[in-house]
């Protein structure tokens, strides 16, 4: 086999590494078909299965084939994995066998002993076998025994390590079949020798990495390892695995390095401790940095050279990945923790060297970036990017002042020197950069030339970093950047151009509640406002014209000049720089010195005379608080030409004493369009008691705190699958995002407005000359109530000659009531309800509002018929202030006479009140009894029923109109006092055969106890022949609350009895609880009527059994008898219509009716009839029927009723005959206060008397008219009948009554 004429060149490092496969036997056979053999190689993919459980990938294998050496064979300890040949290939031609024993066999010996003695089992024997030969050589062996041969010789137990490739350069089916099975082949082996190697390397790494803690262990050693395998995945395509290998070397190292700033430091860190010597930046440009590779192998790298050669290589793989954000995400981290890094390690870096390399990296990732990406990706993705330029800004900035090229004098030559040694240590611009124009090298040693290409480099940046903020929605970014901007800007002394960046910056720090930043950017604010001569700058502004008796407008400043009757005065405008100040001055985040210093400022303007009439207007709260307000009157309501104290608490913020001029609350006055005139009472009781209104103790600059927005809602959420149910997504939802999330007010209510209105008014509360102590002070005003109103505090106001601090809004509201009253009485009773009868006392209030009592003025009362007022003779008046303070009391003069009752009233001045006790008696008659003696009334033409009982629970209510002249109207006060009568009284007549009785009871409807004694009934006519005769032993009796009392009199007569009775009932009473009573009390009386009260029919019943029984039995037939007699002779009262008159003989026509309505009996038959009774004494008419017992036991007798027959008469029809009317039964009955007639019996329950029957519908019906109860005597009232149950009834009814 002929050697090839060269070498293939030695592997170096690159991004094209391949795995390496060794070539042994016929190398122009190779050669013919490495072509086709590079081509077809990775064209199919593979999957690679690791270890450890790791995800399999698919890889397309390619590789980098040698000519065998025995060189190449890995040595023991070699760790290059790229030098390593993975697989080893003899290529041999079908021969005969001469050739084979005489070179080939030999050859392959050879081949093989070499990768034995260097342990390497991954090796491919290709046998090519070409026709063409086969066809010119007739005595070759055939094919299969050269294979078997090199099977039998060479492949003992692995006969897959030999195959046969079949006419490899021909374009057959035979031949691409060949060919496959030979990739297939190769790529199965060339994969198991990388997979095996691999993973023998990663082992060996790991060996490695576990002896780190030994003491001899080398970081660097390490880092040559694992990076190889980094490269070995590189080459392999999987830029993931390879980056994964890159951070778990980044973060090893950072992680010694933070053990070391602890204290636990590694002996191979001091290699990274040497002093920077050059700065030069990351270099992105190049896939593999080789110097920095060869310095870290030797173990000469410093710690910048490290991070710039493990972030390139990174770099590199993310831009494979089409990572480019996060390419600079990872570089502005580096470069922060670089800074970090070399502070821990102790370092040390020249001023400014640090700086320059920050610079040219954030110069060379942006640029490396932008030449992946178009500028519309770049454009949109800026949010990224944003980050470096900001980063290079400031250090651009350190630099400029680091070599003073921001200085006004510019740099001196301390500072040229330091730029010369910071330019050396750049060193000579890179080859790869040294054809761009806008390289980060040629960039920096530009700006760092001159004071013009510093400025121009570095506004360029600064503008282009806040361009990118703002237009990714970073405006507190953008502001602090503008911040930065602002102190070049002072330092080149263009204040006009630093105070909007200034404003800006300082808006972001109050929304966000920085304190101390807020302070300091204040006092550059301050120092740019001084600068620029704010104090002299706002002289020419003009509110408005106001309206002046006489003289023209003359201002030159003036909207409308030369107007008429009017005259401009100045805005009341804040200059900015007092208004700095004056917030400066209240910071206690400054010393005493500064504070000191920035109150001198505001007092040295006041103090100024060169400006008269030019005011200027500040915030309030930056010069003092307002704690709270005390009013005196403590309810802030006071009377027409009352006097009204505001004590107020104001807390100063001045580090010094300050002398105000003036401190002044302007009032606003409002009138109420309804009811302008507020009565005290009505202001009393809608005001707070204590007169104290307290406010924020101090208003803060910043937003609310995070602690004061709503709590979060927090809910879980889980989503199922609808086909399994199974667990799909689960999170967590906030149901108040809007809450929490909504948009904040703008930035600008933050700062107090450079402008405060400051109003004018007519009502103002003024203290002049006031010293205000740092701390709290008191200020009182007091004013003299002069117009009826409300007056609301609106603004506070302090003057320091031109310096007026305003407080715009006082809020919580404060105000205070002026109000004018009328005099007014009121008369009320003291308890809930006044009782008729006894004496009650009753409470008199004067409020005298404007007017004032004099001596001799009184009020006069009408006297009521039926009412008396009662004085004591130690009766007072107390007059009280119109704050219920007791001011005097004085005895009370009462004069009556019969018509008029005088009240001589006490001397008292406006706005007091009088208020003074009497007693009043109403007389106790009761309401007299009308048709039901359950209703009472009055009767009195003076009195009016209030109220009807119901129930026997209310109490009747009697009114007595008083009519009161007052001193102080021409007009008469009418009031009502209402009483209640405490007593509820009814009577009934009761009867014993022929004896009358009368009885009254009296009920207690009240809530006392009464004594009642000296119960009288007398008749009111006058009846000689009438005697009342008392049936009570006692004397005096005590009825409770809610009880009564029953009185009983008998009625005799020694004649003809009159037709009616009225009586009057009287009895004493007093309250059982009280003692002695200083007037005597009328006693009680109730007036009431009886009508026909003699008794004129007897009515007895009588039940008999049936005939050979003993008693009744239920459902036997048994007897009524029914007797009627008639007790007296023809009387007055029997003179109607109903008696008739035949031969001198007297009757009356009456109706009788049995009704059972317990329902015991069944009448048998008719139930009622009509009888013609004679009037004369002991007549009786007997009435027989059959009625039957429904029930056993002793039952009541049926009830007999007795009517009037009354005929009817009409002036259009005949009277029919009374026989046709008893026989038929139909007729009408008149209702005198009694129930309607029932039919009873067995009526009952057929049908009753029809008062409109078909058959006589049309006709005159008679009448029936009820006899008053004291006329008819039940004598058998209360009898009961035995009824004994029947022998054959299975159920038993008993009645039991």
């Amino acid at each position: 086999m002929d050697a090839p004429e060269e070498p293939l060149p030695p592997v170096i490092y690159t991004m094209e590494n391949k795995p390496i496969v060794t070539c042994a036997g016929d190398q122009n056979l190779f050669t013919s078909l490495y072509p086709t053999l590079s081509q077809q190689l990775p064209r199919e993919p593979m999957e690679w299965r690791r270890s450890y459980g790791r995800a399999p990938r698919m890889i397309h294998l390619e590789s980098n084939f040698v000519q065998f050496k025995e060189e190449l064979l890995a040595k023991e300890g070699n760790k290059a994995l790229l030098t390593f040949p993975f697989l080893h290939v003899y290529w041999a031609e079908c021969c005969d066998t001469e050739v084979y024993k005489a070179t080939v066999k030999d050859d392959l010996t050879k081949w093989q002993n070499a990768l034995k003695a260097h342990s390497s089992a991954d090796w491919l024997i290709v046998l090519v076998e070409n026709d063409a030969k086969k066809k010119n050589k007739t005595n070759i062996l055939p094919r299969t025994s050269i294979v078997d041969k090199i099977r039998n010789d060479f492949c003992n137990k692995q006969s897959d390590r030999c195959v046969v490739l079949s006419d490899p350069l021909k374009d057959s089916s035979r031949t691409q079949e060949s060919w496959n099975a030979f990739l297939t082949k190769l790529r199965t082996l060339l994969l198991m020798s990388f997979t095996k190697n691999l993973g023998k390397f990663e082992d060996d790494m790991r060996t490695l990495r576990e002896k780190r803690t030994e003491p001899g262990w080398s970081f660097c050693e390490y880092f040559m390892v694992q990076e190889e395998l980094a490269f070995v995945f590189e080459m392999l395509q999987q830029f993931e695995d390879a980056l994964v290998q890159y951070d778990e070397l980044d973060a090893l190292f950072s992680q010694y390095v933070v053990n070391f700033g602890a204290g636990d430091g590694a002996n191979w860190l001091t290699f990274f401790c040497q002093p920077v010597k050059s700065w030069n930046g990351l270099i992105l440009r190049k896939p593999i940095d080789m110097e920095k590779r060869e310095l870290i192998q030797r173990q000469e790298a410093t710690l910048l050279e490290l991070r710039s050669y493990l972030f390139s290589r990174q770099c590199t793989l993310l831009l494979f990945l089409q990572r480019p954000w996060e390419v600079a995400q990872r570089a502005l981290e580096l470069l922060h923790s670089c800074v970090q890094e070399l502070q821990l390690l102790e370092v040390s870096v020249p001023p400014g060297a640090l700086d320059c390399w920050v610079f040219l990296s954030c110069l060379e990732v942006l640029q490396r970036i932008e030449g992946c990406c178009d500028r519309a990706h770049l454009d949109a993705n800026s949010a990224h990017t944003v980050g470096l330029w900001s980063y290079a800004t400031e250090k651009l900035k350190s630099l400029g002042y680091l070599c003073g090229l921001v200085s006004e004098k510019g740099p001196n030559s301390e500072d040229l020197n330091r730029t010369v040694d910071l330019l050396a240590g750049l060193g000579a611009e890179r080859p790869e950069t040294a054809n761009t124009a806008q390289s980060p090298y040629k960039k920096l040693k530009e700006a760092l030339s001159s004071v013009e290409a510093f400025e121009k480099h570095y506004l360029e940046l600064s503008h282009a970093a806040i361009e990118m903020y703002t237009s990714v929605g970073r405006i507190r970014s953008a502001k602090f950047v503008g911040k930065d901007l602002a102190e070049f800007y002072m330092r080149k002394k263009s204040p006009q151009k630093a105070e909007v960046y200034l404003q800006g910056a300082l808006k972001n720090y109050l929304a966000e509640g920085w304190a101390l930043p807020v302070t300091h950017t204040r006092k550059q604010l301050a120092e740019c406002q001084k600068h620029l001569g704010q104090i002299e700058k706002k002289k020419d502004y003009w509110l408005s014209c106001t309206p002046k008796a006489l003289g023209v407008c003359g201002s030159r400043s003036c909207p409308q000049p030369g107007r008429r009757g009017a005259v401009c005065r100045p805005l009341d405008s804040v200059p900015s720089y007092l208004q700095s100040s004056s917030l400066l001055a209240s910071d206690r985040h400054l010393t005493e010195d500064e504070r000191k210093y920035f109150c001198q400022e505001i007092l040295s303007f006041a103090s100024q005379t060169d400006s008269p009439g030019h005011r200027v207007v500040l915030p309030m709260h930056s010069f003092a608080q307002l704690r709270d307000l005390r009013f005196t009157p403590s309810n802030a309501v006071v009377h027409v030409g009352g006097v009204l104290s505001v004590e107020m608490t104001v807390c100063s913020q001045m580090p010094v004493p300050v002398h105000v001029e003036q401190i002044a609350i302007n009032v606003h006055f409002s009138i109420e369009k309804n009811n302008y005139r507020k009565t005290a009472e009505w202001l009393t009781k809608h005001k707070t008691s204590n007169g104290i209104i307290h406010f924020a103790t101090e208003p803060s600059p910043f937003p609310a705190s995070p602690n004061s927005l709503p709590a979060l809602e927090l809910y879980e959420m889980f989503e199922r699958s609808p086909s399994d149910n199974s667990l799909t997504t689960t999170g967590i939802i906030c149901r108040n995002v809007h809450m929490l999330l909504r948009r904040q007010e703008s930035s600008t209510s933050l700062e107090t407005p450079s402008t405060v209105a400051l109003e004018d008014g007519a009502h103002v509360l003024k203290c002049s000359s006031v010293t205000l102590q740092p701390g709290a002070n008191t200020v009182t005003f007091r004013t003299q109530a002069k117009e009826p109103g409300t007056y609301t505090l609106r603004q506070l106001c302090a003057s320091l000659g031109p310096v007026w601090f305003v407080l715009p809004h006082i809020y919580p509201l404060a105000q205070y009531d002026v109000y004018s009253q009328e005099p007014q009485l009121l008369v009320e009773p003291l308890a809930d309800s006044l009782l008729a009868g006894i004496p009650q006392k009753v409470k008199f209030t004067v409020t005298t509002g404007h007017y004032t009592v004099k001596n001799g003025d009184s009020l006069q009362l009408s006297n009521a018929e039926a009412m008396l007022i009662l004085c004591h003779a130690d009766s007072r008046a107390v007059i009280y202030s119109n704050t219920r303070e007791k001011a005097s009391d004085a005895s009370l003069r009462v004069h009556s006479s019969d018509k008029v009752t005088s009240i001589s009233l006490p001397a008292a001045p406006a706005y007091h009140v009088i208020e003074f006790e009497l007693e009043v008696l109403s007389l106790p008659s009761a309401p007299a009894a009308g048709e039901e003696s359950s209703r009472l009334g009055v009767t009195e033409p003076q009195r009016k029923q209030k109220d009807t009982q119901k129930a026997g629970h209310c109490m009747a209510t009697i009114d007595h109109k008083v009519s009161i002249d007052c001193p102080w109207s021409i007009y008469s006060t009418v009031i009502a006092l209402t009483f209640s009568v405490p007593f509820r009284t009814t009577h009934a007549l009761l009867s014993a055969g022929t004896r009358k009785y009368v009885q009254v009871c009296v009920q207690n409807l009240s809530e006392l106890d009464f004594q009642l004694s000296g119960s009288d009934l007398v008749d009111t006519r006058g009846s000689t022949g009438l005697q009342l005769t008392p049936l009570n032993t006692e004397s005096q009796q005590r009825v409770r609350s809610r009880q009564s009392v029953s009185f009983v009199w008998e009625l005799t007569w020694a004649q003809e009895p009159p037709p009616s009775l009225r009586g009057r009932f009287s009895v004493g009473f007093c309250p059982a609880s009280e003692e002695r009573l200083s007037v005597s009390l009328k006693p009680y009386t109730y007036d009431f009527q009886v009508e026909n009260f003699f008794t004129l029919y007897n009515v007895k019943a009588e039940i008999l059994p049936p005939a050979g029984m003993e008693h009744c039995r239920t459902g036997s037939l048994c007897s009524l008898a029914v007797s009627i007699t008639r007790l007296s002779d023809l009387l007055e009262v029997d003179r109607d219509e109903a008696l008739t008159e035949s031969d001198q003989c007297f009757s009356t026509k009456l109706m009788y009716e049995v009704v059972d309505n317990s329902s015991n009996w069944a009448v048998c038959g008719k139930s009622s009839g009509v009888i013609c009774m004679p009037v004369a004494a002991q007549a009786t008419h007997r009435v027989h029927m059959e009625v039957v017992p429904l029930f056993a036991g002793h039952l009541p007798l049926p009830d007999v009723r007795l009517f009037k027959y009354l005929p009817h008469h009409s002036a259009h029809s005949a009277q029919p005959d009374a026989d046709s009317w008893i026989e038929n039964d139909s007729l009408s009955v008149d209702k005198h206060g009694d129930e309607q007639l029932d039919g009873g019996g067995s009526r009952s329950r057929g049908g009753g008397h029809s008062a409109s029957s078909s058959e006589h519908q049309g006709l005159p019906m008679p009448r029936l008219q009820a006899l008053p109860p004291g006329q008819v005597f039940n004598s058998g009232a209360g009898t009961q009948v035995l009824v004994i149950p029947s022998k054959d009834d299975h159920v038993l009814e008993v009645s039991v009554t």
